[in-house]
C-alpha cells in the first residue's frame, strides 16, 4: 500500500462498536470484495470493501472477518481468515499478509487461513442463533453484479437456513457517519493532497491546453503524496461541459475565455476528499462569470453555517433552496413571478441548480449515512453548490469537506485550498 500504516486502535475500536449493537449469541461475517475481470487475464485494479477495512484494516482479496462477541472460546470471539502467503505468491504478486502483520494491522489475534474457514464456521454456526449478513443499501446504490458478499450471504443461508437472520448495514450506516478522530485525519491528509494537485494545475492552465492535460496534473501530484487514485471519476469540464453535472470524458481543448468546472479529489488509505472549483482558462473571470461565481461561494458560505449539530437534512436543503433563490433573483436569472408561480416539488432555483448541497463523505465519496436522522458532531459532509446557464456558456460550482463540530459552525478540511475570485486570479497570473 503506497499509505502509511495506520494505529490499529482505530479498528479495534469499530469492531467494539459494532459488536455492542449485535443481539445476544449473534454472529457477523464480513467479505473482501473481489478481483474482476476485464478480459483475459487483465483485471480492474483491487479495491477494499470498505465495511471490512473499516472493521480490520485489511487491504487485500479473499479476506473474511467474523465476528462473534458472545463465542464460548475466547479466541473465536474475532477471526480474520487469510489466503494463505506463499513464496510463489511472494514472487509473483509480492508477499500477502501473514498472520503476524495481519495481527499488526487489525489487532485480531485468531487468524486462520481461508481453507479452513468452512469447518471453523461450522463450529461457530452451532454456537450461535442469530447471523449478520452485509447488505449494500446506501440510497444510492444500484447494483447489478453479484459480489463475493453477495455469494457468500447465498451460501451462508443455504447451508444453515434455522438460524435468524439480521442486517450489518443499518448499524453501519450509524457507526461510519460519525467519524473518529484518527479518520478524521486520514481525510484530512486525502484533502491536503488534493490541494497540492490544484496549486499545480492553477500554474498550468492556458488556453490550448487540453481537459485530459488537467487531469494527468492532477494525479501526477497526487501519486506523488501516497495516494493510489482519484477518489472518484474526475469531472475536468470547460466551457459548456461544465453544464453536464457527470462529464467524466475530459477530452476537449480549453478555450480563451472560458470557465473550467474541476471536480476532483484524492484518495488516501481509501478515504476520500471530494473538491469542486472552476477557474478561467485565460486566468481572469469576465465581469459576467464574477458575479455568478461570487453568488455561488456566497451561497456556499452560507450553506456551511447551517451544517451544525442537530440539522435536519430535509430542512437544511429547503434553507439552502432560499439563499440560491435571493442570489438568482440578483443574478437576473429569476424574477419575482418565477418565484411566486414556482412549483413547491420543483422550486424555481432548480432551473439553474438542480443538484443536492450535501453528501455525507469518509471511505466512500457518498459515504454512510441516514439522511432522516438529525446530524451529529464529526460527520463530515461536502457543501456543494452550483449555478448552471447552458445559454451563457458555463456553469460554476464550489466544493469544501467540512466536518460537524458540538458546538458552532464546521470545521473546513479544505481550508487551505484557493477559493476566493481574486485569490485565484492572483495565483494563475503570478
Amino acid at each position: 500500500m503506497k499509505y502509511l500504516p495506520i494505529d490499529n486502535k482505530l479498528f479495534k475500536k469499530n469492531r467494539k462498536n459494532f459488536a455492542a449493537k449485535m443481539k445476544p449469541n449473534s454472529l457477523a461475517v464480513f467479505n473482501s470484495n473481489d478481483i474482476y475481470p476485464i478480459s483475459a487475464d487483465s483485471t480492474i485494479p483491487f479495491e477494499q470493501h470498505r465495511d471490512i477495512f473499516y472493521l480490520s484494516g485489511v487491504d487485500q482479496e479473499e479476506s473474511i472477518l467474523v465476528l462473534f462477541p458472545d463465542c464460548p472460546k475466547e479466541k473465536h470471539k474475532e477471526i480474520l481468515f487469510l489466503k494463505e502467503t506463499n513464496e510463489h505468491i511472494a514472487i509473483w504478486e509480492g508477499e500477502k499478509l501473514t498472520k503476524e502483520n495481519a495481527f499488526k494491522t487489525s489487532g485480531i489475534k485468531t487468524v486462520y487461513w481461508l481453507q479452513d474457514m468452512e469447518k471453523t464456521i461450522f463450529e461457530l454456526m452451532s454456537q450461535c442463533d442469530t447471523v449478520y449478513i452485509n447488505t449494500n443499501e446506501h440510497y444510492r446504490a444500484n447494483v447489478d453484479t453479484e459480489t463475493r458478499e453477495d455469494r457468500f450471504t447465498k451460501w451462508l443461508k443455504e447451508k444453515y437456513p434455522a438460524h435468524t437472520v439480521a442486517k450489518s448495514n443499518p448499524i453501519l450506516q450509524r457507526l461510519r457517519s460519525v467519524k473518529d478522530a484518527i479518520e478524521i485525519d486520514l481525510i484530512q491528509q486525502a484533502c491536503n493532497i488534493t490541494e497540492k494537485g490544484f496549486r499545480r494545475i492553477l500554474n498550468f492552465v492556458k488556453p490550448g491546453v487540453w481537459e485530459y492535460e488537467i487531469e494527468a496534473e492532477f494525479i501526477h501530484e497526487f501519486l506523488r503524496h501516497r495516494s493510489k487514485k482519484f477518489a472518484y471519476t474526475p469531472i475536468v469540464a470547460s466551457g459548456n461541459n461544465a453544464n453536464v453535472l457527470h462529464y467524466i470524458e475530459n477530452n476537449q481543448q480549453c478555450k480563451a475565455g472560458d470557465l473550467i468546472l474541476m471536480d476532483v479529489g484524492a484518495e488516501y488509505a481509501n478515504y476520500s476528499s471530494d473538491m469542486t472549483r472552476s477557474v478561467p482558462v485565460s486566468g481572469r473571470f469576465s465581469e459576467r462569470q464574477k458575479a455568478v461565481y461570487n453568488a455561488v461561494n456566497k451561497v456556499k458560505n452560507e450553506a456551511t453555517k447551517l451544517l451544525i449539530s442537530g440539522t435536519d437534512w430535509a430542512d437544511y436543503h429547503i434553507e439552502v433552496g432560499k439563499i440560491m433563490t435571493s442570489e438568482l433573483l440578483d443574478l437576473k436569472l429569476l424574477d419575482k413571478a418565477d418565484v411566486q408561480n414556482e412549483n413547491p416539488d420543483w422550486p424555481a432555483y432548480k432551473k439553474y441548480f438542480m443538484h443536492g448541497t450535501s453528501h455525507h463523505m469518509g471511505l466512500d465519496t457518498h459515504d454512510y449515512g441516514i439522511l432522516t436522522e438529525p446530524m451529529q458532531a464529526n460527520m463530515v459532509f461536502t457543501v456543494e453548490p452550483g449555478i448552471y446557464i447552458p445559454e451563457e456558456g458555463f456553469g460554476i460550482r464550489l466544493e469544501d469537506d467540512v466536518v460537524i463540530q458540538k458546538s458552532g459552525a464546521p470545521f473546513n478540511l479544505m481550508r487551505n485550498i484557493p477559493i476566493e475570485a481574486d485569490e485565484i486570479e492572483d495565483i494563475m497570473n503570478s
